[in-house]
């Protein structure tokens, strides 16, 4: 007798939907993660005293509110912000602010203002089409079952709705680069790198690079999965985390944190269970890892136990990175040319032009550090004061264009690149370097580390056209159900991928539970 009907392996967001869903159905289910805070890069961690950040991931914009009311995480604890504007900072202090279907500032003239409207009615098209792919399992398209019909017959039907401008459009910039799209339909240059920053946002590209408009369409499902915006959590990610623990527990659930799992246990012809590094083994029906793909397969399970095929195709699964993490204590709040203290509340970015981004881009792939970054900006203790001291605020950015590994090292590297990062922010905020109290940038390496993605890919793969929908991770293990017997995945390398969505470990558990592996 198993100890458990599954056991999951991380206390993600994945992992945890998977155990509230499975747990809900009334399977014995364990979560083991080697953390001692449930969430994953949905985490919130005390950087400085007094001062926390929501360490990795800053936004919730992708969350499926069915999920949210599915597993009543509102009752949980979990608490959101307002709808965030997007406000691009220029250098001459006439911002480009983007909210809703409305642009402003920035010299964006009329045409470009009517351009934008359609092209977000497009975009909302292509991503209420792309959600029917996302709530379901990733068909395959030579098996013959009514599952994977239903999906494709439902695709069939809402792409017959879309009209044949639309699906003509859409066949033709899917997979194309956002650079030549954002040509198509704008002439503003601060409209074109801002939109351009979501197809990039946590990949390894730049705009010229293929897949980016698959990248952007990614991100947009956020909208048609009943996501109002971009929002922030109330307390930080943890958060949300949190609740997702407090609501797999309510539905029976067990929450085991401080135990890592140091590899997988594969019996004969299936796998039976973990170990973890205390040297404890815990057997299963199914091990469900919510780790990525890399370390599932080579670091847990290892290439002795899969045939070489499968071996293969680990090893070719990408994911590169060059997203870092800055972290800002502020003795006050800082000002920011052009803006009021209550703007400083919204998504701020700073971004070069398409063809500076590319400039940004081209170090990185060499090891060297970039002249050029660009800069996802939250100061969250705007909104939520109880994230720093009385009369005090964190800045977090995420920050593109960050080498993996620099020819210099990182102990020569971080310093100097943390001062160029100031210097950069200086440009729209003169004086916020002498309000910094303590500062922390987080480098992919340092990520891959902390929360055990490789490469620091918070996609936990990159979000290719050869990675997604039904190649994602790769062949063989596309259904979340892998080649080997027994072991299954419910993490961001599996469809749909990465983001905080949670649809992954949705799911996954409605897969097992479909194919009755556990009954």
């Amino acid at each position: 007798m198993t100890d458990y009907d599954a056991v999951i392996i991380g206390a993600g967001h994945n992992g945890l939907v998977c155990a509230s869903y499975l747990a809900k159905a009334g399977k014995k289910v364990l979560v083991v993660d080697g953390r001692s805070e449930p969430g994953g890069c949905a985490s919130t961690r005390e950087f400085t005293p007094g001062f926390r950040v929501s360490d990795c991931a800053q936004w919730l914009s992708q969350f499926d509110q069915s999920i949210i009311k599915d597993l009543d995480l509102k009752g949980a604890g979990l608490t959101t912000g307002k709808a965030k504007a997007t406000i691009s900072l220029q250098a001459d202090g006439n911002h480009l602010i983007l909210e809703g279907d409305s642009i402003t500032g920035a010299g964006v003239d009329s045409a470009d203002q009517a351009a934008y409207r359609d092209f977000k009615n497009m975009v909302r098209r292509f991503a209420k089409l792309m959600t029917t792919l996302y709530r379901s399992r990733p068909p395959k398209l030579v098996e013959q079952n009514w599952t994977d019909r239903l999906t494709l017959i439902k695709l069939g039907i809402g792409l017959k709705l879309l009209g044949r401008e639309y699906l003509r459009d859409l066949m033709r910039i899917v997979m194309i680069n956002i650079y030549d799209v954002m040509n198509e339909h704008f002439s503003n240059a601060a409209l074109k790198s801002a939109i351009a920053l979501d197809a990039v946002t946590g990949t390894n590209m730049g705009p010229r690079s293929p897949n980016t408009v698959f990248s952007y369409l990614h991100r947009a499902t956020g909208e048609h999965l009943g996501q109002s915006g971009t929002t922030q959590v109330m307390g930080g990610m943890g958060a949300l985390g949190r609740s997702l623990a407090a609501a797999a527990e309510k539905k029976g659930a067990t929450v085991q944190l401080g135990s890592a799992v140091a590899a997988i246990v594969k019996t004969e012809d299936r796998v039976t269970g973990v170990t973890l590094t205390s040297g404890e083994t815990i057997s299963a029906t199914l091990v469900i890892s919510s780790a990525d793909p890399t370390t599932t397969f080579r670091d847990l399970l290892g290439y002795d136990q899969m045939e070489a095929g499968m071996a293969k195709r680990v090893e070719h699964y990408r994911s590169r990175s060059g997203t870092a993490k800055l972290h800002l204590a502020l003795s006050a709040l800082p000002t920011f040319n052009g803006l009021s203290a209550s703007q400083l509340s919204e998504r701020l970015v700073i971004t070069p032009s398409m063809d500076g981004m590319e400039t940004a881009l081209n170090p990185m792939k060499y090891r060297e550090l970039s002249e050029l970054h660009t800069f996802d900006i939250s100061i969250a203790s705007v909104e939520d004061p109880s994230l720093a001291p009385s009369g005090q605020h964190v800045l977090t950015a995420i920050v593109h264009y960050v080498p993996y590994a620099p020819d210099i090292g990182w102990d020569a590297g971080k310093p100097k690149l943390l001062n160029h990062l100031l210097s950069q922010l200086e440009v729209y905020a003169p004086g916020i370097g002498a309000l910094v109290t303590a500062s922390e940038l987080v480098v992919p390496s340092e990520l891959e580390a902390s929360h055990g993605m490789t490469g620091g890919n918070w996609h936990h793969g990159e979000l290719s056209i050869d990675q997604a929908l039904m190649m994602r991770p790769f062949p063989g293990s596309t259904q979340y159900a892998t080649a080997v017997d027994g072991l299954y995945l419910c993490g961001a390398g599996a469809h749909p991928g990465g983001g905080l969505q949670g649809l992954p470990g949705r799911n996954a558990a409605k897969e097992i539970l479909r194919r009755g592996v556990l009954s």
